[in-house]
């Protein structure tokens, strides 16, 4: 592998971190809470370990595969590291583990929080925390591929290394036409819940925060009681439908925008997020109701945006589904491990591949009854190359191993059985919010420091979809 390539292109998206550490300081200046220094001294670190970076590590060869996985793992953690810096220099948190843990939980679009005192920070900081989110969100690497064609450096093993789901769909012949494609798609939705919100009574800060976190499907609020402070059906259902959106592909809105609602219908996949969304729903409604809710309306409310707030990785709170049925408590585990679409800003396994493995069994019962019947693995009428399934069983594989493996080592810290699982599956799935003592009321401000680097860990590998980070610890990897 070229050290020098991959620090260059690293040097490169310091320099954009900079300035995006600059777009907070107005917001502090303007409500005075005395934290843009704070965001100034970061983006100057950044700005000088960047440039440094980007012109001494010079080379002559286009990026190749090995630079791609490398680039987009090490991007995700060195901005997580230089974009704790803001969190540290102001106060706001003073560990360097929890700023990291903070940091990463934002950019990988987790939602996993160990602050206590949300509304008490500055209103730059919580920006901080939702621009982190947005960023993140589509993916700090596919906006750069925009960018890094003309500093002379390839892109489309980064999109591929990046792009969450089974596979990478290339809207237009050229990578940066792709991502600024999906960016245009990502801005106007963002934009929409924004005024929308701002119509619902929020603030322009408020609806804006709330507008970055649902779109990245990530989950910070600006309250301490997250969406339930505003007490307002209006504003539950507006995010309810923009998190359904965040979970779609992307490349889905694009193509509805240009007119093509029908592409909605005739992906399958999206059909089956609808069904599993629906599905989720009505089961919560009928066993909510009676015994946690008595109006039907407000069981609807706080069911759909619960189910889709799971679903979708978003992590956002109503109510405390700690508080319902044991069955309901289950229906929302199982949300946690399937996610959103492929090509969406959601966390989890992916409707896709959790859709292909149940074909793939049913294919595999199909021909124990006929042996030899030849039946294929579709998706919508497109058959399934034999690679692409066997990278979803191994992915299914590893993402259960990881998270046996992460269990075990959560409850070797001194956390119970549910707390340990839970508290794995909220950030391996990027959701925020889990069970037990990292319920929906609470947060992750108790684990242990080395049991919130193992979560950090976690957070990394569920963005990066596990094969992205893995892959750097095989040996073979860094050989010629």
């Amino acid at each position: 592998m070229n050290a020098l390539t991959t620090l260059r292109i690293l040097g490169a998206l310091l320099l954009f971190l900079a300035a995006a550490l600059l777009v907070p300081i107005p917001f502090s200046l303007y409500y005075g809470d005395g934290a843009a220094w704070a965001f100034l001294l970061a983006a100057a670190v950044s700005v000088i370990v960047g440039a440094v970076l980007f012109k001494t590590c010079r080379s002559v060869r286009d990026i190749s595969v090995r630079e791609g996985f490398a680039v987009v793992t090490f991007g995700w953690t060195v901005f997580a590291l230089f974009g704790a810096l803001p969190f540290l220099f102001s106060g706001a948190i003073p560990s360097f583990v929890d700023a990291v843990f903070e940091t990463m939980s934002g950019f990988t679009t987790t939602g996993s929080t160990i602050l206590t005192q949300i509304e008490g920070l500055p209103e730059s900081i919580l920006l901080w925390r939702a621009l982190t989110h947005w960023l993140g969100g589509m993916g700090i690497i596919v906006l750069s591929l925009a960018i890094l064609p003309m500093l002379g450096v390839g892109g489309m093993q980064l999109f591929k290394a990046e792009v969450p789901g089974p596979t990478a769909d290339r809207l237009k012949p050229r990578i940066q036409d792709t991502a600024k494609l999906l960016w245009g798609v990502y801005v106007l939705l963002t934009g929409a819940e924004t005024a929308l919100l701002m119509a619902g009574g929020m603030s322009f800060f408020d609806a804006l925060c709330h507008a970055f976190a649902t779109l990245a499907t990530g989950g910070f609020s600006t309250k301490n009681a997250s969406v339930g402070a505003y007490d307002s059906a209006y504003i539950d259902w507006v995010i309810t439908l923009f998190m359904f959106l965040a979970g779609v592909n992307f490349s889905l809105h694009y193509q509805a925008l240009r007119g093509r609602l029908r592409e909605y219908w005739r992906n399958e996949e999206f059909v089956f997020y609808l069904a599993i969304t629906l599905g989720a729903t009505v089961v919560l409604v009928w066993l909510n109701q009676g015994t946690v809710y008595q109006s039907l309306a407000d069981n609807l409310r706080f069911s759909a945006f619960q189910a889709s707030s799971i679903l979708t990785t978003t992590g956002f709170g109503t109510a405390d589904y700690e508080a319902w049925p044991v069955l309901a408590q289950y229906v929302l585990i199982f949300l946690m491990f399937i996610g959103g679409c492929a090509g969406s800003t959601g966390g989890g396994m992916k409707v896709a591949r959790i859709l292909l493995l149940f074909k793939h069994a049913h294919v595999q019962l199909y021909r124990l009854i006929h042996p030899r019947a030849v039946r294929l693995v579709k998706l919508g009428e497109t058959p399934v190359d034999k690679e692409v399934m066997q990278s979803i069983l191994g992915f299914f594989a590893l993402y259960m191993g990881v998270f046996v493996t992460a269990s075990f080592l959560m409850a070797a810290l001194g956390m119970d059985l549910v707390s340990a699982g839970a508290s794995v599956i909220a950030t391996l799935s990027n959701i925020g919010p889990g069970l037990g003592s990292v319920g929906p009321v609470d947060n992750f401000a108790h684990v242990p420091a080395l049991g919130k680097l193992v979560l950090t860990f976690c957070m990394l590998l569920g963005r990066l979809e596990l094969f992205t980070v893995l892959v750097l610890f095989f040996p073979t990897f860094w050989r010629k």
